[in-house]
């Protein structure tokens, strides 16, 4: 069984591994194919000079992708049957037992960091090179290096204890751990959509309220018309790390809050600030929220099930380069093992996505006016270089949202039927 299983393994991250790549040289060939022309929905707004930036952009980051598939591939041999697991759990062992739950927190964070370590190369890379060549990065190196360290003091102050909980419902809550856990973190998720406006998102950036009253007037009238309460209008100095723009809903009950880039504010105008917010207010009103998190919760329920059934199996560890057997080693290994057997569901996640997206462009359509939402649209896709010519296949396992020509095809449709 030992053998079956690392067969398998090797066979899920063989087939999930070649699929990445072959998407990707279909993503890279069919943007190039169209890089020196742009669609014709796009001719009279977007320059042939930003659309071939965007084509070049694209194949940058697929190239960059490449590499960085190859270390993540690399690394998930390295740590499983490349006994790399299991020489961390010899050493931890040396200094507290295998059974104690700070083996099993010092195991599991000791090869996240690894895995982090091992990845930052790619990381700076894309940011100080990739993103600086195509004019987005405003990240200096103190501000990369001061992230890095706020996330890892914030990692220690909120995984550890989680962590810690959650191997220790695994030790003491009996053969229905996985419920238990489960139920953890449902209740974990939820807390940290509480807290995480108020409290983990300032320590990286600057917010504060909105003060062009126009703009505030006009977005006061779009809440008062869809009935939504917010805790206040607030804009975000994105710009300290990125010229991307974006606008998001964060947050539950009072700390409910609306949040624009301070590169969206600059570069579009109050109407089509307003189309963007009915789009992200669409989100919100149609439960897409709430759905994405009942599915993942639904997700998480089925992982801790299944990883349930094979915490006490030898074949599971061994047949993945371990001899120690610890509810943390079992943990580790699901996580790193589980990507390649699920990558094929991705395409099923992007479509729920894409569905939403739609939903929430006709909410916005009737609540503001389609033209302004175009027009927004086509800004965000200039400025942040997006490509108007995606591979079909490709963007069915990737795209979280739809291509930009049957997006703005489909806007303009319903407002002609509406």
């Amino acid at each position: 069984m030992n053998n079956t299983f690392t067969v398998l393994f090797l066979a899920a991250l063989l087939l999930a591994t070649a699929t990445r790549l072959w998407l990707a040289l279909r993503q890279a060939r069919h943007v190039r194919s169209h890089r020196d022309e742009v669609p014709e929905a796009f001719a009279g707004s977007i320059p042939l000079a930003a659309h071939q930036k965007a084509a070049d952009y694209t194949g940058a980051k697929i190239r960059l992708g490449t590499v960085e598939l190859a270390v993540d591939v690399a690394t998930v041999l390295a740590l499983t049957v490349g006994g790399v697991l299991q020489f961390l759990s010899d050493l931890w062992q040396r200094l507290v037992p295998l059974d104690s739950l700070w083996h099993g927190a010092a195991l599991i964070f000791s090869a996240l960091a690894l895995q982090s370590v091992v990845g930052a190369p790619v990381e700076i890379y894309r940011t100080f090179v990739i993103e600086e060549r195509f004019g987005f990065n405003k990240m200096t190196w103190r501000l990369y290096l001061l992230d890095a360290l706020k996330s890892t003091a914030l990692a220690a102050v909120l995984g550890i204890p989680l962590l810690l909980a959650v191997l220790w419902l695994m030790r003491v809550a009996g053969p229905l751990w996985w419920l238990h856990v489960w139920m953890l973190m449902v209740g974990y998720t939820v807390f940290l959509q509480f807290i995480s406006p108020r409290f983990i998102m300032p320590i990286f950036n600057k917010f504060s309220l909105v003060e062009d009253p126009a703009l505030v007037e006009r977005v006061q009238r779009l809440l008062d018309r869809c009935g939504y309460r917010s805790n206040g209008l607030f804009v975000m100095d994105g710009s300290k790390r990125s010229a991307h723009g974006n606008a998001y809903f964060s947050g539950f009950g009072a700390t409910k809050r609306i949040v624009l880039f301070d590169t969206l504010i600059a570069r579009l105008q109050p109407a089509e600030v307003e189309a963007v917010l009915a789009h992200e207010l669409g989100h919100f009103k149609l439960h897409h929220i709430a759905k994405g998190m009942l599915l993942g919760w639904a997700v998480t329920f089925a992982l801790l099930f299944a990883l349930g059934m094979l915490v006490d199996k030898p074949w599971f560890y061994a047949g993945l380069g371990v001899e120690s057997r610890s509810f943390a080693i079992a943990l580790l290994l699901f996580m790193l093992v589980t990507p390649s057997f699920l990558y094929f569901a991705q395409p099923l996640t992007k479509l729920f996505s894409r569905r939403n997206e739609f939903e929430a462009d006709a909410f916005a359509i009737r609540h503001s006016n389609a033209e302004d939402l175009v027009r927004a649209l086509v800004k965000l896709y200039h400025d942040n270089a997006a490509t108007l010519t995606p591979d079909p296949i490709h963007s069915a396992f990737y795209d979280s949202h739809p291509p930009a020509a049957t997006r703005i095809a489909r806007l303009r449709m319903q407002a002609q039927a509406a």
